[in-house]
């Protein structure tokens, strides 16, 4: 199928993966890759599935808000299908998920309300119960809700049979995290062969299943630490788990260390070049335990259940810079061009043939005009990362400014966009976007900017014409820069 209603039908049917190079060569081992799911997780299974449940029931209004306490992924998960949907979202957090994860969630149109870090996801679960009974929100209960663990019988254990073709599986592993996967998935494939060992894999700082304790009522696993793996095993047995448990499905419980769950979720990256969580390398590190131990000719197939993208602010990017390492500045210096430390100089030509000055008098026109508009004008290109820091700086400062964007339809007529640039470069003795003038003078561009703002030129210009701005503000202009962007680069 290559055209579809909504993006919600293009949920699961993920690919089945078999591994190359990490593998032992006598065993095949197949990861379930999640990530193709559209908001990158095995979540999105469930949040469809919870909110359709919710639907049929009549537990879930038209309008009505959803909330849910979540790591992160079921949150993205549910902000998709909601959005699709209509229904407003709220997400409790405990405050320690990574950033990349809120922002995600807000993009995508949920609150987020933050939790302890503290009081783990026992709090955060906490925290949604208390708002939904307040303001009338449904709560997913994704820790207990049945619709959780059915659409995995209905769709990931079919997936992996259908793919397997017949071919006898000796062992599925996962973690368990809320339950759902374990629970659907084990019943289904345990119907299916009875042979095949489901195991299950958890911290090993945090050995919940593997201790053998039950789950006290009401308060966190006594044997629970925090660590590495979000999302992977929360603060308690869930219901759905311990259900799992309780049937007798679970065939063995593997405990992964955070370090080795670092390891793995590079080395997939690296050498099979599938991307992915640290969950998902903690899965890895279990599967291939199993696969060392495993008859020759064994067929063992393991969940990865969501993408690396979300995991750039934790410990699996440590190391990963922003800028050149010495062997690719060593690379870059093997040829003469586009080199930082040698800068091109592009020469601002001082010479107006005729034909220019005829086709510059209306150019220095309109650049004159919008010099006298407002006393704050930027000259700019909409899709210039350095604008947009410009524009920040002076959102900070509530600072009102005309910003003339060079490559925008409305500064395109006659083609003036193009027209003024070379003027604008001759007024100001540089060819760079942004240009920034104060009282019709220029004061350079981002960085200049940036500087002016430092060392006070800026609050004392702007307070010279007559424009209000913040005068008490704290502002570290490097966070205004892009991300990718390290302070020395911009001089360089």
């Amino acid at each position: 199928m290559t055209r579809y209603i909504s993006i919600l039908e293009t949920i699961g049917r993920t690919p089945l993966v078999r591994l190359d190079r990490l593998a032992p060569p006598d065993v095949n081992v197949y990861v379930k890759v999640e990530a193709f799911n559209p908001m990158g997780s095995v979540k999105d299974r469930m949040a469809l599935a919870v909110i359709e449940a919710a639907e049929r029931s009549g537990d879930l209004h038209p309008g009505q808000t959803v909330i849910e306490a979540t790591s992160g992924n079921t949150g993205i998960g549910l902000a998709m299908v909601c959005a699709r949907k209509g229904y407003p979202l709220v997400v409790t957090m405990a405050e320690s998920f990574s950033l990349e994860r809120r922002r995600l969630l807000r993009f995508l149109g949920a609150r987020v309300v933050l939790t302890p870090a503290a009081e783990k996801g026992s709090g955060m679960l906490a925290k949604a119960i208390e708002l939904a009974d307040k303001h009338g929100y449904l709560l997913c209960r994704q820790f207990e809700n049945e619709a959780n663990a059915e659409v995995h019988s209905r769709t990931t254990a079919r997936e992996i049979l259908d793919d397997m073709q017949g071919e006898p599986i000796h062992a599925w592993v996962s973690g368990f995290g809320t339950g759902g996967t374990l629970k659907g998935v084990s019943r289904v494939l345990k119907a299916a062969d009875p042979r095949i060992r489901i195991v299950v894999a958890e911290p090993d700082n945090a050995p919940l299943l593997g201790s053998g304790e039950a789950q006290p009522a009401g308060v966190s696993h006594p044997r629970f630490r925090p660590h590495l793996m979000q999302g992977w095993s929360p603060d308690f047995i869930s219901p759905l788990t311990q259900q799992a448990v309780a049937a007798g499905v679970v065939d063995d419980v593997v405990p992964v260390a955070g370090e080795e769950a670092l390891r793995l979720a590079r080395e997939l990256a690296r050498k099979e070049g599938i991307f992915v969580g640290i969950s998902a390398g903690a899965t890895l590190a279990a599967a291939l335990q199993v696969a060392r131990r495993a008859p020759a000719g064994s067929h063992i197939v393991c969940m990865l259940p969501d993408t690396g993208e979300r995991y750039q602010s934790t410990p699996l990017f440590e190391g990963i810079e922003d800028e050149m390492n010495e062997e690719e500045l060593a690379l870059s210096r093997s040829t003469p061009g586009c080199r930082f430390d040698t800068p091109a100089v592009t020469p601002v030509s001082q010479v107006v043939t005729p034909q220019e000055a005829v086709s510059d008098i209306e150019a220095e026109r309109r650049l004159d005009d919008y010099l006298t508009q407002t006393p704050v004008v930027m000259f700019a290109l909409a899709w210039c990362e350095f604008c947009w820091s410009a524009r920040k700086l002076f959102d900070r400062l509530g600072v009102d400014y005309l910003s003339v964007d060079l490559d925008s339809p409305a500064y395109q007529a006659g083609d003036m966009g193009v027209r003024l640039r070379p003027v604008l470069a001759r007024r100001c003795g540089a060819p760079t976007i942004p240009q920034i003038f104060i009282d019709g003078q220029s004061i350079g561009g981002c960085s200049e900017l940036f500087e002016a703002w430092h060392d006070g030129s800026l609050g004392r210009h702007l307070a010279e014409c007559g424009v209000a701005y913040d005068a008490e503000a704290i502002i570290d202009t490097e966070l205004l820069l892009p991300t990718w962007l390290h302070p020395r680069s911009v001089t360089a």
